[in-house]
């Protein structure tokens, strides 16, 4: 209890020593722009309400009531500024993470986890989020990530939105252009912005996973259009491309070399029934998701054959908002079928053909706005592969070549605000604890070096603060 409480401070230290204290909540730019707070927009942030959803659909354009002629900040960090003209704001994740067994088997040295059992500054961002013109909005960030020491890109969008208004139809509809596919989506069912919100970066993760969870995630360039029809409808469409010549910059840091190369454009799409209902308290939702790729094998190679990737999602989200009692629960599945002609002809695949499914599924509650407590179940299963799978390393490897993992997360949640002004929940602490029954294909020895599913279970404190 000394150690985890030890911990604890030194989060905040850290958050104290690096966060310019100002009053602004949820992403603060958008809180500063609208008034709102955090609560209106989020179940408890990231997970959008139908408030949030709408004012993501509108591009980010609501704007609080300011007096005629009232002057703008070119930049504020104060909530009771007027909205500034130049929307920024920031963020810090500073985190302590312990794996349980941190043992390579003696095949590498033995500081193999040299980022566990210490404080680290996991990530610090910089946003510029809100309007930027009329029926113009961005999210746009940066980010640091201190374990790699590297700074790049992270998640862009900038959004177009306009309204239509008739007897029988009422549409929202606009364009957006991004840099990794479901960035644009409005639920939080979907990849980019998928359940757990935060986890740690230095413990083993399974090895398989599908191409459009992450697979192009800051590495590519999307164009889409949607429109929500009736408050009912979600309809999306449109593609995406290698982000290069002009479209570079939605991959800036990342290196040329690591970057993931498709061929053409990859056809993405998104459909999703939705209704509120009990005077906005409940939201209900069904939907589809999916994105078709054909990859070059090599990193930063544009020519050769191409692997095939087809992946289809179906997804289901229900929330239920008062002001004392939130809770929600959501549920997604993903299908990856793989044609991996050039990976098999190359010598990196036995089977021409695989297969990849992933299921997330999660529940949380929070009480008052301030304490809250999730837990979910994630699943990878697929063809066992050889080849792909069984790399021959310690950790990271599957001696049976089979992706097969299961892992139970269990989250708890505390929200506060280092400024004392208990109305602008800005800040949380996270203890989040990942419980593995299967890793890589296996329970015991999966990794062929004595390496047990349950040695990679992880206890995970991270304090998220918000300026």
């Amino acid at each position: 209890m000394h150690t985890m409480l030890s911990r604890l401070a030194s989060l905040i230290t850290v958050a104290v020593l690096w966060l310019p204290l100002g009053e602004a909540q949820a992403v603060p730019s958008f809180a500063r722009q609208t008034g709102m707070d955090c609560t209106t927009c989020h179940m408890s942030w990231l997970e959008l309400t139908s408030v949030g959803r709408r004012f993501k659909l509108g591009g980010y354009q609501l704007m609080k009531a300011m007096e005629e002629d009232a002057k703008r900040p070119v930049v504020t960090l104060q909530f009771d500024d007027n909205p500034p003209l130049i929307p920024l704001a920031g963020m810090i994740q500073a985190s302590d993470t312990h794996t349980a067994n941190t043992s390579t088997a003696g095949t590498e040295p033995a500081a193999d986890f040299p980022k566990n059992n210490t404080v680290l500054l996991q990530q610090f961002s910089l946003f510029l989020n809100g309007k930027l013109a009329d029926r113009v909005g961005c999210f746009c960030q940066w980010t640091y990530d201190d374990a790699a020491r590297h700074s790049s890109v992270d998640n862009v969008e900038v959004r177009f939105a306009d309204e239509y208004k008739g007897d029988s139809l009422q549409a929202l509809y606009g364009l957006s252009l991004n840099n990794s596919p479901t960035m644009s989506d409005i639920y939080n069912t979907t990849p980019v912005w998928g359940w757990p919100y935060a986890g740690p970066t230095v413990a083993p993760a399974p090895a398989a996973g599908t191409l459009i969870n992450g697979g192009l995630a800051q590495e590519s360039v999307g164009f889409t259009a949607y429109t929500l029809l009736n408050r009912t409808l979600y309809l999306e469409a449109g593609g995406y491309r290698n982000a290069d010549h002009f479209f570079r910059l939605l991959s800036a840091g990342v290196p040329k070399a690591d970057v993931v190369e498709i061929s053409g454009t990859s056809p993405y799409y998104r459909v999703a029934l939705q209704q509120d209902f009990d005077k906005g308290r409940q939201s209900a939702m069904i939907g589809s998701f999916g994105l078709s790729a054909k990859k070059f094998i090599d990193a930063g190679s544009l020519s050769g054959p191409t692997d095939h990737f087809r992946d289809v999602g179906f997804d289901a989200q229900y929330q239920y908002i008062t002001d004392e009692h939130r809770f929600s629960a959501m549920f997604t599945h993903i299908n990856e079928r793989q044609e991996l002609n050039a990976s098999q002809a190359a010598g990196g695949a036995t089977n021409l053909k695989n297969t990849v499914s992933q299921n997330n599924a999660k529940v949380s509650y929070y009480y008052d706005k301030w304490y809250g407590v999730s837990a979910g179940l994630q699943t990878t299963k697929g063809t066992a592969d050889a080849l792909i799978y069984n790399t021959g390393a310690p950790v990271g490897g599957s001696v049976s070549g089979s992706p097969n993992s299961t892992a139970r997360i269990l989250e708890l949640n505390y929200l506060f605000s280092l400024t004392g002004a208990q109305t602008h929940r800005r800040d949380r602490i996270v203890l989040q604890y990942t419980s593995y029954s299967k890793f890589n294909g296996g329970t015991t020895n999966y990794d062929g070096f004595g390496r047990n599913a349950k040695d990679n279970n992880t206890l995970y404190l991270l304090g998220w603060f918000l300026f």
